[in-house]
């Protein structure tokens, strides 16, 4: 098979994706800076190229084919990874950048967002596109630079730097905890437990290393969200068993209580990790100084 036909120019990948992602020749040509006859000529000439519709045309509108849609997909993530290669070479000669960083929830919103101006204090010309990520991801897919996630480290390909360990306590709204007393382990289990979907044994973990049986456990709600879990025990709904780190601002302001004053560790900890080669770009490289830096664990 022809090479130039896996290979289309750049300008024809551009006139596809805008159109695509706008539904519209004559949205992506104002994007692009172009007429809307030429966007319309490079989509053709990029279904002649590779003999198969991308298209649609009903009568004032296009809409996608189903191989349309799946070029798309696999465009998008490429695209983006040649855009993020650009900005990589671009910082290597400025010191400067952009990076993109997919992030906890709840850890970004508790943790990382109120100590960020302080990186950008010290590096002001990098800037950190932030995006949420609960489960494992293919970065490259995703055009995702670095991650920061909980469990062990190990994530193939992926050096890792251990931010801190995670200790856990369980929670509980003051208003359940006067009405319904707390005064050894045993007693969690009159209550609902409730529980993060992705991390659904530590409620088990809790009362194994306490000498538990398990079976008395009482199964509450599943939360997608930390956040999520943190509201509903504020309200009432049941215990939570939550990094410490994550409910300091709800235990300082009463809106939570401690239902037993002990933490428990799970031996797992919260994890700045990136592909080696990401890590070698200067944006990526003060990142993860600084946030060894700031979680106490510089090496």
């Amino acid at each position: 098979m022809n090479p130039r036909r896996l290979t289309p120019s750049m300008s024809l990948l551009l006139a596809f994706e805008a159109s695509a992602r706008h539904l519209s020749f004559t949205r992506a040509a104002t994007e692009l800076a172009l007429t809307q006859s030429a966007v319309s000529r490079q989509v053709q000439a990029l279904e002649d190229l590779l003999e198969v519709a991308l298209f649609r045309r009903e009568k004032r509108r296009i809409l996608l084919t189903e191989v349309g849609m799946r070029y798309q997909k696999e465009l998008e993530a490429a695209l983006q990874r040649i855009r993020s290669a650009s900005l990589q070479a671009i910082s290597y000669r400025t010191g400067r950048g952009a990076f993109h960083l997919a992030a906890l929830p709840t850890f970004t919103a508790k943790w990382l967002m109120p100590r960020l101006n302080r990186f950008y204090a010290q590096h002001p010309g990098i800037l950190v596109h932030l995006h949420s990520r609960v489960t494992r991801f293919d970065l490259d897919l995703a055009g995702i630079d670095a991650v920061i996630a909980v469990g062990d480290g190990d994530w193939p390909g992926l050096a890792s730097y251990r931010l801190m360990d995670e200790h856990l306590i369980p929670v509980i709204s003051p208003t359940l905890l006067a009405s319904h007393p707390i005064r050894k382990p045993a007693d969690l289990a009159q209550h609902s437990l409730l529980q993060v979907a992705a991390r659904p044994a530590v409620w088990q973990r809790w009362f194994e290393a306490h000498g538990l049986p398990v079976r008395t456990m009482r199964w509450g709600a599943q939360f997608e969200l930390t956040t999520h879990l943190i509201q509903a025990v504020a309200s009432g709904i049941g215990i939570g068993l939550l990094p410490t780190f994550l409910v300091e601002d709800e235990l300082r302001q009463g809106v939570l209580a401690p239902a037993l004053d002990e933490s428990f560790s799970t031996g797992a900890g919260y994890f700045f990790l990136a592909p080696p080669d990401k890590l070698a770009t200067p944006p990526v490289a003060a990142f993860r100084d600084w946030l060894l830096e700031e979680s106490g664990q510089a090496r």
